[in-house]
């Protein structure tokens, strides 16, 4: 499949001009922007550019409101509750990231949970911010019920990822990933490059194995009540399909019901009302276990041992969490960003809705067969 090559600058102008001619202030749009390219950046092509045309979408429908502000609705020492009032899912989790830091910091440990919302980006973001302070991340998000629960043909739970992050050397513990096979984003990049699923990543309509990917998105767009992407350990028990189901659960269980939200079967769908995302972030700050650093170095060696184990091929190298992540991010920050040409055809149309200049900001392309 064709991608564009570009410049982290030149997608990084891109998204910040666009947002602000969606209505964000600079400082929002950059808060936008960054998340959608540390995605891209680490090589999570499913977060990135890709993300563009749901939120362009979210905006024009009224489902991502522009202007608004979370408001925290209960709050303790080291506790909160934000209602996000449907606005911009990323500005929401940073400012509720920030809140959770900040107690952390004051009391060792704090838990801040979100309502009405809206997706929100990488869950690992969120974590990351936890880990450049020093301390320890975990971050959760229900999304709109798109995966299908253990002996089930009918989707009523989200992909629910869930990120953690801990300080390490050279580069920090971070895991970030869905509770489902693959999260819908990955869905949407196979169905642009037309290839198949793997086998065990969905089903469709009646409850068997689907490779179709556009056959899936079918399913879960059009709301046809069944089909879905499968949890974790696919679509049987024996191969630990109840795994995924109650990893998915725990999410759920600690971002829709702490918050008082809605769960991820009850999202709202109507354009213009919302989208009802919830999210938890948990922020602990390792001194409250005595020595910071001594724990850092102690995960740092465990970390290496790990990577120094003996492979199964010695041509395939031992990674621990964040690691490819991190070599993604400079190798791409060095050679830019490949973007799929499906993509670039919708950031095109992104232009023409907001009256920006499509050569000036994406050169001269030619999406006309697309």
């Amino acid at each position: 499949m064709a991608t564009v090559n570009y410049s982290y600058e030149q997608l990084k102008r891109f998204c910040n001009d666009a947002f602000v001619k969606f209505g964000f202030d600079n400082e929002e749009a950059e808060k936008i922007t960054d998340v959608l390219l540390l995605a891209d950046l680490y090589g999570i092509k499913s977060h990135g550019t890709q993300r563009l045309s749901r939120y362009h979408k979210g905006i024009e429908n009224g489902s991502i409101k522009v202007g608004v502000k979370p408001e925290v609705i209960f709050e303790t020492p080291v506790s909160a509750v934000l209602d996000g009032q449907a606005g911009m899912g990323i500005i929401i989790a940073i400012r509720a990231m920030e809140l959770a830091i900040k107690k952390a910091k004051e009391a060792g440990i704090a838990f801040v949970t979100v309502r009405n919302s809206n997706h929100y980006g990488i869950a690992g973001y969120y974590t990351k911010m936890a880990v450049d302070a020093g301390l320890i991340g975990m971050s959760m998000t229900n999304t709109e019920s798109i995966a299908v629960h253990t002996n089930s043909s009918q989707a009523l739970l989200g992909s629910n990822p869930i990120a953690f992050a801990m300080p390490a050397e050279p580069i920090p513990f971070w895991f970030d990933a869905a509770t489902t096979v693959v999260p819908r984003g990955k869905l949407e990049v196979y169905n642009k490059e037309n290839k198949p699923l793997e086998h065990g990543w969905a089903t469709g309509e009646d409850g068997s194995v689907s490779t179709s990917a556009s056959h899936v998105l079918h399913c879960i767009n059009d709301k046809v009540g069944t089909g879905g992407i499968l949890p974790v350990g696919g679509n049987t028990e024996a191969m630990g399909s109840h795994k995924g189901y109650g990893f998915s659960m725990m999410c759920e269980l600690l971002t829709s019901i702490t918050s008082g939200g809605a769960t991820s079967n009850h999202h709202v769908k109507k354009p213009g009302s919302g989208a009802g995302s919830c999210h938890s972030f948990l922020v602990i700050d390792p001194k409250i276990f005595g020595n910071a650093e001594a724990q850092k170095e102690h995960t740092s060696v465990f970390l290496q041992e790990l990577r120094d184990a003996k492979r199964v091929d010695e041509n395939v190298p031992i990674y621990t969490h964040g690691e490819k992540e991190y070599n993604n991010y400079a190798k791409t920050m060095e050679h830019g960003i490949d973007v799929n040409i499906k993509t670039v055809k919708e950031m095109k149309e992104m232009c023409e809705y907001l009256g920006m200049d499509v050569q000036d900001y994406l050169g001269n392309i030619d999406v006309s067969n697309i």
